[in-house]
C-alpha cells in the first residue's frame, strides 16, 4: 500500500501541478517532499487517498478539509506546543493553527468511531486501522485498552515522525543526486534495467510493484547514504536498562571499559558514528555504492536500533525508493542557476545546499531545477 500510493502522489504531482512541463524549478525542494510524503501518510497511515487537486469539499460538522488540516498540522506541530492556550486567539495564523488541530482530531474521532462499527467497518489495511485493531484484541479481558485520545496521540506522534523525517531526507537526496550528476546516472540506469522489456510503457504507474523493490537497489542505496550523511536525529536517547559495561577503544588503539549503571541516560552521536572512518571509508563523499556491498550496520543508526528501533523504517524506506523512482526516471534533477553564486568552486556549492539545521529533526533548504526527460 505504500508503495502504491508513494508513486500515485508522485505522478498527481507530476501530471496535475507540473502538467509536465519541460522544465520546472523551486526555490526549495522541500516544498516538493513534504507534500509528497505528507499525502503518503494522509493515504497510508489514515486511509484517505489525498490528491493535489482533490479533496476540496468540507464534510457537515467541519470547517476544514481533511487535507488542510493534515496539512496545518504537521506545518505547525511544534509551534502548537509552544504556544499557550491563552495566546490562540491572539494572531489569525494561531487561530488557523489551533482550529487545524481541532478539526483533525475531530476527523480522527470519526474515524475511530466508524471502524468500530462492525456493520460500516470496510477491509482496510491502514496503520490507523491496525492499530485500532490490535487495541481492542489486547484490551478484551483486560484493562490495557487505550482511550481515544491515547490511540489520537499515538497517531499523531506517527505523523510528525513518518512524513517530516522522510521528507527532509529526500530533499537532501535530490541535492546530492544534482550535485553528483554521475551518481544520478548510476540510479537512473539502474530504473532502467529494472525494467522488464527496457523500455517506457504508456503507464508509469504499472511499472514497478512492491515486489520490484529489491531489483531498485542503487535508489534505496541512495536514500540510505543520504541518511548516513544527513541523520535525520542528530542524537538519540537511551536508558540503561540494567547495569552492564561498554567496551571500546580510544584513538590510540587502546581498550577502554565504561561501566553503565541502570537507570544511566545515554545519548547515540549519530553523526559521530556516521562519518567515522574506522567504519566507513571516505565518510564526507556521497558514495551510495557502499550500501550495495557488506557495510558495518552496526555503524548505521538513521532509524535508531535494538528492540525499540524505529518501527517506522521500512515505510520510510519503501516510500523514498518509489518517489525516487518516479522523479528520476520522469526529471533530470539539477541545481537552479542564480548568477549570484556563479563563482563559487564545486566545493563551495556543497558546502551552501547542502548546509544543514536542526530543529524537531535536520532539515534542508535546496534550490532546485527539473527538466523533464520523458
Amino acid at each position: 500500500m505504500v508503495w502504491e500510493e508513494a508513486v500515485r502522489v508522485t505522478l498527481d504531482l507530476i501530471d496535475n501541478v507540473w502538467k509536465n512541463k519541460a522544465e520546472v524549478t523551486t526555490d526549495n525542494a522541500v516544498d516538493i517532499t513534504l507534500p509528497l510524503a505528507l499525502f503518503v501518510i494522509g493515504s497510508a497511515g489514515f486511509g484517505r487517498k489525498i490528491s493535489f487537486e482533490g479533496d476540496l469539499n468540507i464534510p457537515v460538522g467541519h470547517t476544514m478539509s481533511f487535507k488542510d488540516a493534515l496539512h496545518g498540522v504537521s506545518t505547525d506541530l511544534m509551534l502548537n506546543v509552544l504556544i499557550q492556550k491563552w495566546a490562540m486567539s491572539l494572531t489569525k495564523r494561531f487561530r488557523t493553527m489551533r482550529r487545524a488541530f481541532l478539526e483533525l482530531q475531530k476527523y480522527m474521532q470519526e474515524m475511530i468511531d466508524e471502524r468500530r462499527d462492525a456493520q460500516k467497518k470496510p477491509e482496510r489495511r491502514d496503520l490507523f486501522s491496525s492499530l485500532l485493531d490490535a487495541n481492542m484484541e489486547e484490551a478484551e479481558g483486560t484493562e490495557t485498552r487505550l482511550e481515544d485520545s491515547e490511540l489520537i496521540g499515538d497517531i499523531f506522534i506517527f505523523l510528525l515522525a513518518g512524513h517530516e523525517t522522510t521528507a527532509h531526507t529526500l530533499c537532501f537526496t535530490l541535492g546530492l543526486l544534482a550535485l553528483y550528476p554521475d551518481e544520478q546516472e548510476l540510479l537512473y540506469k539502474n530504473i532502467m534495467d529494472a525494467l522488464p522489456d527496457k523500455r517506457l510503457p504508456a503507464g508509469i504507474l504499472s511499472l514497478f510493484t512492491y515486489e520490484d523493490m529489491s531489483a531498485l537497489s542503487y535508489v534505496t542505496a541512495a536514500f540510505l547514504e543520504t541518511l548516513r550523511l544527513f541523520p535525520p536525529v542528530p542524537k538519540i536517547a537511551k536508558k540503561s536498562a540494567e547495569d552492564t559495561i561498554l567496551v571500546t577503544t580510544t584513538t590510540s588503539g587502546e581498550k577502554l571499559v565504561v561501566p553503565v549503571p541502570k537507570g544511566a541516560s545515554i545519548s547515540l552521536h549519530t553523526p559521530g558514528l556516521h562519518y567515522n572512518p574506522r567504519y566507513w571509508k571516505d565518510p564526507y563523499e556521497f558514495r551510495p555504492q557502499r550500501f550495495c556491498e557488506d557495510w558495518p550496520r552496526d555503524a548505521f543508526l538513521p532509524f535508531s536500533g535494538g528492540a525499540r528501533s524505529c518501527i517506522g523504517r521500512r515505510f520510510s524506506e519503501t516510500e523514498a525508493t518509489a518517489i525516487l523512482t518516479v522523479l528520476v526516471l520522469r526529471y533530470r534533477i539539477e541545481m537552479r542557476d542564480e548568477p549570484q553564486f556563479i563563482s563559487e568552486t564545486v566545493e563551495q556549492r556543497r558546502e551552501r545546499l547542502l548546509k544543514a539545521t536542526v530543529g524537531t529533526t535536520t532539515t534542508a533548504f535546496i534550490s532546485m531545477s527539473f527538466p523533464f526527460l520523458c
